[in-house]
């Protein structure tokens, strides 16, 4: 729950959420710190697949030998029937090079199959746990990031990951093989043109360790950039009509050009880095074509080698140059992979909310009796945001938090939901340390309404179920009309099973506050909180949300953030905060005699016509 006086944005180090070691019988999680350390992690994904993994070895073998076999026999071919004009036996040795060939497409075409099954699941895993990371995280973690940025993670990042494994899975073995088969075949025919090929290893490798030296650079730096722009977009959009009504579109033109530069510029030079790998891996391809012609030509003239070998070794050098040039690339491209690995790695890394290892899960009904002791709590160590906060409230009471912007009233409820965590003092229900509840018992005990109302994408029905979700059908409109829903969701096209759109772009504010009030009302918390539910509602929406709050916080503790003093006249006690500490605490009646701050407060209200 975001607060505007929330400093955890602050936080030097926003992924460290907890100091705690790992417990008995717990993995610790290594960071990725190093390309080694997140290819290791990304195996750890691939090695679950292991049926396609064997299949896509097979495949790649086959593929292998069939290629190898190819040039062997069309040096045979050479020597045995072209060379000395031999005609018996040239159209079987054709008929066996396109039996070959055939059968490598074949299986060619079955081992990119495999191996595109074998990375869809392996990425499909990733983002699985990548979801369920973010169902674990605290609420801190997502203070500190923009949305746009965590979908990049999401989306961007781990499509890449997929377009490399894809791509790589299938590489890296045909290499390894090509490149044994390759040396073992030109060995079987000439030791000294072997090793004029082999020669040519030392200046790939230099050129290629002097390439990535930098793309893997220039990729993070593109990731990192490419998060940015999905951030600040998805935060335009989300603001447009507040960037159109303080005409603010040449400023946010502005700031995006200058992150769309960015990510330009680093982008053109991972892409230009990374593409002059080929063409610099084909010139020495070339220049290797020219070495062996040359000399294999004095060798023929010697009658050291047949014609038919160089043709082969011409075919083999290729195939030998041909994997390492892919493993060079496929390098070069596993940077960009790793880059993104890395981002999603730092969010799995991230620690969880804390999981208590004694916690009770009362099999009695919570009451709702809510005692704050002496409660001390700063979003960083150097700035309190609550002091010395010490209030009790009876089952079935309303408390009302009031004060100024900042003044700490979110906070409070922060806490009371265990979002964040108390730096000292207590908080109790029931007489029981809020720490020592399991959390998700503890968050099932509170209902929560917050100023912008939230709606899911799905129906009207599934939407209030989402407050319970083994509710009937009976149950849901039951919640609806206890929460005045009931009547304009009958009147919409198709009632209950009406499909709203994303975010409920086809509902009012008003009619979505009612339908998480009709949410709230099925949950049937025993613990209330209402953050300021009407203030961005007309009048008669706001009559209509008042009624259905008063039927919500019927016999249930609630507590009530108001910035409108009209709508917490009615509260059994007023709690008045500001600068984080608790300066004022009674009813509406008991403050205004006291003439202090909220009184002050309230007249200025009465004065500026907010309250009547």
């Amino acid at each position: 729950m975001p607060n505007s006086s929330n400093p955890a944005k602050n936080n030097p180090n926003p992924f460290q959420m907890s100091n705690r070691g790992p417990r008995p019988g717990e993995v610790p999680t290594v960071r990725s710190k190093n390309a080694k350390a997140t290819l290791r992690r990304i195996w750890t994904y691939l090695k679950r697949q292991r049926q396609a993994l064997w299949l896509v070895v097979i495949s790649t073998a086959l593929v292998s030998c069939f290629t190898l076999l190819g040039p062997y026999l069309i040096g045979k071919t050479i020597d045995d029937y072209i060379v000395p004009h031999k005609l018996n036996g040239f159209q079987l040795m054709g008929l066996a090079l396109l039996g070959i060939y055939l059968l490598g497409a074949a299986f060619t075409w079955l081992q990119q199959y495999v191996a595109a099954g074998l990375a869809q699941n392996t990425v499909r895993e990733m983002r699985q746990d990548l979801f369920e990371k973010y169902q674990q995280l605290p609420v801190r973690f997502f203070d500190q990031r923009t949305h746009g940025e965590l979908m990049s993670r999401t989306t961007n990042d781990l499509e890449n990951v997929s377009n490399t494994l894809n791509q790589t899975v299938v590489q890296l073995i045909s290499s390894v093989f090509m490149l044994v088969g390759s040396v073992a075949m030109m060995l079987s025919l000439s030791l000294w043109m072997t090793l004029i090929v082999i020669l040519t290893v030392p200046l790939i490798t230099t050129i290629t360790k002097k390439i990535t030296k930098y793309t893997r650079k220039y990729f993070s730096e593109q990731q990192k950039s490419l998060g940015e722009v999905n951030g600040f977009v998805q935060e335009s959009i989300s603001g447009l009509r507040v960037i159109k009504v303080f005409g603010r579109e040449a400023k946010s033109l502005e700031e995006f050009r200058e992150m769309n530069e960015r990510l330009r510029s680093v982008g053109l030079k991972a892409q230009t880095i990374s593409g002059s790998m080929g063409p610099l891996m084909n010139a020495t391809r070339n220049l290797t074509f020219v070495i062996i012609a040359a000399i294999g030509g004095v060798f023929s003239y010697h009658d050291i080698i047949t014609i038919g070998i160089i043709v082969s070794f011409l075919n083999y050098s290729s195939q030998f140059s041909q994997p390492i040039n892919q493993l060079a690339n496929q390098y070069n491209l596993l940077q960009s992979a790793i880059a993104g690995a890395e981002r999603v790695f730092e969010v799995l890394d991230t620690n969880s909310e804390d999981l208590e290892e004694k916690v009770t899960v009362p099999n009695k009904k919570i009451y709702g009796e809510v005692t704050f002791n002496q409660v001390h709590f700063g979003y960083t160590p150097d700035v309190q945001v609550l002091k010395n906060i010490s209030f009790q409230a009876s089952p079935g009471q309303m408390i009302a938090l009031v004060g100024p912007t900042g003044a700490g009233k979110t906070t409070i409820i922060n806490l009371l939901t265990r979002f964040y965590e108390i730096q000292s003092g207590a908080i109790f229900i029931d007489g029981e340390d809020i720490r020592q509840l399991d959390k998700t018992f503890l968050r099932k005990q509170i209902g929560l309404v917050l100023q912008d109302a939230y709606v899911f994408s799905g129906t009207i029905r599934e939407n209030i179920r989402y407050g319970r979700l083994n509710a009937t059908d009976r149950e849901v409109e039951e919640a609806a009309r206890l929460a005045n829903a009931d009547s304009f969701i009958r009147k919409l096209p198709k009632g209950y099973d009406t499909e709203l759109n994303a975010e409920g772009s086809n509902l009012s504010q008003g009619q979505k506050q009612l339908l998480t009030i009709a949410r709230a009302v099925l949950a049937n918390p025993s613990i209330l909180i209402l953050d300021e539910a009407t203030s961005s509602v007309d009048t008669r929406t706001e009559f209509h949300i008042q009624e259905a709050m008063k039927t919500l916080m019927m016999g249930r503790t609630s507590f009530v953030i108001a910035h409108r003093l009209s709508t917490i006249r009615d509260a059994d006690m007023i709690l008045v905060i500001h600068d984080g500490e608790i300066v004022e605490q009674g009813s509406h009646e008991e403050l205004l005699l006291k003439n202090g701050f909220y009184s002050n407060l309230y007249n200025n209200q009465l004065t500026q016509g907010y309250v009547s």
